[in-house]
C-alpha cells in the first residue's frame, strides 16, 4: 500500500516503485528538543555560513522557505519549491543509491525526516531532515547547480551496481541508525562497524554505482568551491554539520582540485573526510560527470557491458543497435572475439523500444527468459537491420519463409518466419520464428517444443545500464529495507524535559502566560543537571530581556557543566559567542 502525502504535480508524475520510499512526514513526532536542535545548528551554520559557504546557500535559505526556528514542514517547502522547479518527500533514513538519484533525475529532493539526537548535534551518520533540508535545499536554488543535481541523477540511476553493493548498501544503513538510536549497546555498533569494514575491504573490482557514488559524495555531499586555497562550502554534508563546516576549512584537512580521480577515492561515511576536492566553479561538475558516464556500459556497450549486467544480478537492460531494448536479469552471453555472439536472460524479460514496451512482448510473454544472437550474418557484410526488403527478399528473411541464418560465431537459427517488427527508421529490429531451433555449435539454444522463438536484431550491444527500459514492465514495489530507524524512547524524565523545552520555546515567542523562566530554568538545574542546550536558549531569551543577574546565573551554572563534561564545552561556547556576537553587533 502506497504511503499518503501531500503531492505536487513533481510527485505525482513519480513512477510507483519510487513511491513506495515515500512515507508522511508527521509533524507531531518532532519534540520541543528536536526543535532546539533544529534552531541551534541552523542558528550557528547561518551565522558561520555566511562566511565561508557559497553564495547561493543564504539566498537559498529564502527561496526554499528553510526558517532558522522551527524544522521544516516539506510540503509547505514544496509549494516554494516548486516555483524553482523542485519538489521533496520524506523518506525512512538511507534509501538505495539507485532510487535517490533517480528521485533526483525527476527533480524530487529526498529528507529523511527524522531528526538528529541532541548526543549528536554535531554530526550523525544517519541521513536526517537537517542534513537533507538545510543542507541540499538551499544549494538547489542556483539553477546551474539544480541542473548538474538533476543531471546526475539521470546518469547515476543507470550506473551498474555488484552483487556486493546492495550488501553494503544495508551494512551502512543499519550502522547509520544504531549510532544514531538512543542507548544502542557498544558491542551492537562494533559489530555493525565490522561488517561494514569487512563489506568495505572486500568489494573487489569497484562497479559503476560505488565509482559515481563516490563522485556524490565528494561533490553533491563534501564538496567545496572556488580556489583550492580559499575554497567555498556547496556540499549538503558540510553545510549541515556544525562541526565539519569549520574543520574543513582548517589545514588539517587536505584540498584537492576536483578531476575524474574522485571515482576512486572511497569514504568512510562514519568520520570526519580527511581530504575534500575542489571544483573550480558548478560547469566543472558536468564537465567530470560526462567524462564518467564516457566511461560506463550505458555509453560503451559491448561484451563488458553485458558482463557489468551479469554480475550485478538484478535486473538492467541492454539496448542493440536498432534500438530494441532487453530488460532482465542477464545470466550468460556466449562471446568470440571478445564480442557477445548470444546473450540470455533467466526468468521474467521485457523487450521495449525507446523506453516503451513492444506490445506482446512484456514478462508474460518471456516469463522464463530470453536468448539472441547478436552480430552479422556468417560471410554477409550487409547486417540484417541495414538490408532493404530487396535484400530480405534475397536472403529469404520473409515472412512463411523456412530460413537458415548462419551468424558470426556459429550460431544458427533455422525455423519458419511468422513476422517481423520494425523501428521507426524501417529497420527489422524483431524476428519471429515457429518451429525454430538455435544451437550454437553442437549446443541447443532453443528448440522447436519451446514455442515461438523471438529474435532481437542488432549487430552490435551499444549500450547496458541498471533496471527495465520501461519502469512499467516489471513489479519493483518490492524493497523493503531490512532495517528500520530507531526512535528515542520516551521515559517519564524525559517528557519533564521535553516539557521545560515546550515553556522556554512559548515565553520566547512572546506566548508566555504566567510561565516562569527562572522556575524553568532551577527545574532544569535541580531534574536535568547534564543537560546544556536549554540553558543556551535561556540566556538568548534573558539577553532580549536585558537581565543580567539571571544571565550571570545561568552562565554560571553554564560554565560548571563545561567544566564536568569537556566533551559539550565547544558546543555551549558555540551557542553564546552567536547569541553575544548578535547583541554586540
Amino acid at each position: 500500500m502506497e504511503a499518503q502525502f501531500e503531492s505536487n504535480p513533481l510527485i505525482d508524475r513519480l513512477p510507483r516503485h519510487l513511491k513506495q520510499f515515500i512515507k508522511p512526514q508527521d509533524y507531531s513526532d518532532y519534540s520541543p528538543i528536536n526543535q532546539a536542535v533544529w534552531r541551534y545548528v541552523m542558528r550557528k551554520n547561518v551565522d558561520y555560513l555566511s562566511k565561508v559557504a557559497h553564495e547561493s546557500y543564504l539566498d537559498g535559505l529564502k527561496k526554499t522557505g528553510l526558517k532558522v526556528d522551527s524544522i521544516p514542514d516539506m510540503y509547505g517547502m514544496n509549494r516554494i519549491l516548486k516555483d524553482i522547479g523542485w519538489a521533496a518527500v520524506a523518506v525512512d533514513g538511507f534509501i538505495p543509491p539507485n532510487a535517490f538519484m533517480e528521485f533526483q533525475a525527476y527533480n524530487v529532493l529526498v529528507i529523511a525526516s527524522d531528526i538528529r539526537q541532541l548526543e549528536h548535534i554535531e554530526y550523525t551518520p544517519a541521513p536526517d531532515i537537517i542534513h537533507e533540508g538545510a543542507g541540499h535545499a538551499p544549494i538547489i536554488a542556483n539553477p546551474e547547480y539544480a541542473e548538474y543535481l538533476r543531471r546526475f541523477g539521470e546518469i547515476g540511476c543507470k550506473a551498474i551496481s555488484s552483487g556486493r553493493d546492495y550488501e553494503l548498501y544495508e551494512a551502512v544503513r543499519l550502522l547509520s541508525i544504531v549510532k544514531e538510536a538512543e542507548g544502542t549497546p557498544k558491542e551492537e555498533i562494533e559489530t555493525a562497524e565490522k561488517q561494514v569494514d569487512f563489506l568495505q575491504k572486500n568489494m573487489g573490482e569497484p562497479s559503476e554505482m560505488a565509482q559515481i557514488r563516490n563522485l556524490h559524495w565528494w561533490t553533491v555531499e563534501y564538496g567545496l568551491i572556488g580556489e583550492v586555497e580559499n575554497p567555498k562550502i556547496y556540499g549538503a554534508g558540510l553545510l549541515s554539520s556544525i562541526g565539519e563546516s569549520a574543520w574543513c576549512m582548517t589545514d588539517h584537512v587536505k584540498k584537492i582540485p576536483y578531476s575524474i580521480d574522485a571515482v576512486n577515492q572511497s569514504f568512510d561515511i562514519t568520520k570526519p573526510q580527511p581530504q575534500l576536492y575542489v571544483t573550480p566553479d558548478f560547469a566543472y561538475l558536468n564537465q567530470v560527470l560526462e567524462e564518467f558516464a564516457n566511461t560506463m556500459a550505458l555509453r560503451t556497450g559491448g561484451l563488458s557491458s553485458l558482463k557489468k549486467l551479469i554480475q550485478s544480478k538484478a535486473i538492467g537492460t541492454i539496448e542493440l543497435s536498432t534500438g530494441l531494448q532487453i530488460s532482465g536479469l542477464f545470466t550468460n552471453v556466449i562471446e568470440e572475439e571478445g564480442k557477445p555472439i548470444y546473450i540470455q536472460t533467466t526468468g521474467k524479460t521485457a523487450l521495449s523500444y525507446r523506453e516503451k514496451e513492444l506490445v506482446g512482448h512484456g514478462t508474460n510473454t518471456h516469463a522464463d527468459g530470453f536468448g539472441s544472437p547478436i552480430g552479422k550474418l556468417k560471410g554477409i557484410n550487409l547486417a540484417i537491420e541495414d538490408m532493404s526488403p530487396r535484400d530480405l527478399r534475397a536472403y529469404n528473411i520473409y515472412e512463411t519463409e523456412a530460413v537458415t541464418l548462419e551468424f558470426e560465431g556459429n550460431i544458427t537459427v533455422s525455423g519458419e518466419i511468422i513476422t517481423g517488427s520494425r523501428n521507426l527508421q524501417g529497420e527489422i529490429i524483431l524476428i519471429s520464428f515457429k518451429n525454430c531451433t538455435v544451437t550454437h555449435n553442437d549446443t541447443v539454444l532453443f528448440q522447436p517444443e519451446w514455442g515461438i522463438y523471438d529474435m532481437a536484431v542488432g549487430k552490435k550491444v551499444i549500450s547496458a545500464f541498471s533496471g527495465p527500459a520501461d519502469v512499467h514492465s516489471f513489479n519493483m514495489i518490492s524493497h523493503v529495507p531490512s532495517s528500520h530507524t530507531i526512535k528515542a524512547t520516551k521515559s517519564e524524565e524525559r517528557f519533564e524535559l521535553e516539557n521545560l523545552y515546550q515553556q522556554v520555546r512559548h515565553i520566547r515567542e512572546g506566548n508566555d502566560g504566567n510561565l516562569s523562566l527562572k522556575n524553568a530554568f532551577h527545574d532544569l538545574k535541580t531534574n536535568h543537571p547534564k543537560d546544556w542546550l536549554l540553558s543556551v536558549e535561556i540566556v538568548e531569551i534573558l539577553v532580549s530581556k536585558n537581565d543580567p543577574e539571571f544571565i550571570e546565573e545561568v552562565l554560571i551554572h553554564l560554565e560548571k557543566l563545561k567544566a564536568n563534561r569537556p566533551e559539550i564545552a565547544h558546543l555551549i561556547s558555540g551557542g553564546l559567542e552567536v547569541i553575544f556576537e548578535k547583541e554586540e553587533v
